[in-house]
């Protein structure tokens, strides 16, 4: 008669426990894997229940209702300024996709193309320069105002996620320059500071969604704080294993997102995780709704 062993579970814990522990240690996050020429992940980033939807034909990226980028909401902020006209237009459209859908994508926002490309080019400046590098800035202490690490939940998730992030709070009290990594100081204000403007501009228009004065939600301190992270996925090896990003809820009161051009991105709307088509220049608007990223991301 075979016997069959089993790992027991306090064991199966304690080795994992080791193994993030190892990982965390040096410093390196998931490019660090990469860099040394490793051709299977390691056991902590294999997310079991991403692996049981593909297999079971459930992790479908199905569009529904319309043709243009599965009928995830775009919506163009010409003239939101302006025209009143167009704003009360502008103000109708961002009122149904909220209701509807909870994120949109957004067009002509008023941020040059340019400095949302600097910005994707600064985050992967950082994540690609050399390790000893940036290792000054990893931290799992976030009460710092710029470090990076891989996976903030890293001791808590079931599943380790194939990313590794840089994280600065940029507001209301952001870091002095020179606490910022110089390979991404400049586009990192830039860029903060023209994202505090476009929130300030959606959150008039949400509160006038609402029926409320244009004001309100600022009033109320929505408009605050800023919180940025850019986060990087390096190659992936064996990228039917694991996520770059595990399917979640955003903590923060909106999130204004910089997609690249590879891909990945996916949003869950009336329980379909839809992909979320890049278009260059275009942010996307997320009002705390479900969100997922398949590797390669970044």
């Amino acid at each position: 008669m075979a016997e069959i062993k089993s790992e027991p579970a306090e064991q199966s814990t304690c080795n994992r426990i080791n193994e993030l522990k190892a990982f965390d240690e040096t410093k390196s996050g998931v490019k660090g894997l990469v860099d040394s020429g490793l051709s299977k992940i390691p056991t902590i980033f294999i997310n079991e229940e991403y692996k049981l939807e593909r297999n079971n034909n459930i992790h479908n990226q199905k569009s529904v209702g319309s043709t243009n980028n599965g009928g995830i909401p775009i919506i163009d902020l010409t003239g939101v300024d302006d025209d009143p006209n167009l704003r009360r237009e502008i103000v109708k459209k961002v009122g149904e996709a909220c209701e509807k859908w909870g994120f949109f994508q957004i067009i002509n926002h008023g941020i040059p193309v340019t400095t949302l490309d600097e910005m994707m080019d600064g985050i992967r400046r950082f994540h690609e320069q050399d390790k000893e590098a940036k290792k000054e800035f990893y931290s799992r202490d976030i009460t710092r105002k710029v470090y990076y690490n891989s996976n903030f939940d890293l001791y808590l998730a079931e599943a380790t996620n194939w990313r590794d992030t840089l994280s600065c709070v940029m507001a209301p009290r952001g870091p002095l320059p020179q606490q910022l990594p110089a390979v991404c100081r400049d586009i990192f204000i830039e860029y903060s500071n023209k994202v505090m403007k476009l929130g300030h501009t959606l959150l008039e228009l949400f509160s006038e969604a609402l029926g409320l004065n244009q004001s309100y939600l600022e009033d109320i301190g929505c408009g605050e704080g800023l919180f940025v992270m850019g986060h990087y996925y390096p190659p992936c090896p064996e990228p039917d294993l694991t996520l770059g990003t595990s399917s979640h809820t955003d903590s923060g009161f909106f999130t204004i997102l910089l997609q690249d051009q590879i891909g990945g991105l996916q949003v869950r709307h009336q329980n379909q995780w839809l992909d979320v088509h890049s278009i260059h220049g275009a942010l996307i608007v997320n009002l705390a709704d479900m969100m997922q990223a398949s590797p390669p991301y970044l």
